[in-house]
């Protein structure tokens, strides 16, 4: 499909010298490898510039670190482009996008509680699904819950 390829340029020449790498193994899929310095330059690009479509944020905790996703979609050529971006798992620290996505409000929150990602700038940062008397500093989506425990 030419517009969906003409966009797939389009995005990679906007981030050139923002994405460490990406990668297309199929032709409706992009991944792109960002610092985490560069994610409210290339969300902007994405979401204000590109009207691409914000679908939701994931995260992962990961052997070397955590990994958080951000899935947008461009309904009008078929294509989901994601920003992928490292943390380092003793400090898993990101700005919010909520300045630029409203509507990422609640799953930074989600993240934040079952992954321990602080996502500066959020104007929320309370308690979500866990409950209050939860521990802190224990997130129990991250390889190392319930392990060395008695």
């Amino acid at each position: 499909m030419k517009e969906r390829e003409e966009l797939v340029t389009k995005i990679e020449e906007k981030l050139a010298g923002k994405a460490v790498s990406s990668r297309r193994d199929i032709p409706n899929r992009m991944y792109v490898y960002i610092e985490g310095e560069d994610l409210p330059e290339a969300v902007r690009l994405l979401f204000d510039e590109l009207s691409g479509r914000y679908v939701i944020l994931t995260g992962v905790d990961t052997p070397v670190g955590v990994e958080v996703l951000y899935h947008f979609s461009f309904d009008r050529v078929g294509l989901v482009v994601t920003l992928r971006v490292l943390l380092d798992k003793d400090k898993p620290e990101i700005d919010s996008i909520t300045p630029i996505v409203r509507g990422a409000e609640w799953i930074e929150r989600e993240i934040h509680e079952l992954l321990g990602v602080e996502f500066v700038g959020h104007p929320n940062m309370r308690r979500l699904i866990l409950a209050e008397d939860w521990p802190k500093g224990v997130y129990p989506l991250r390889r190392s819950y319930g392990k060395n425990t008695t």
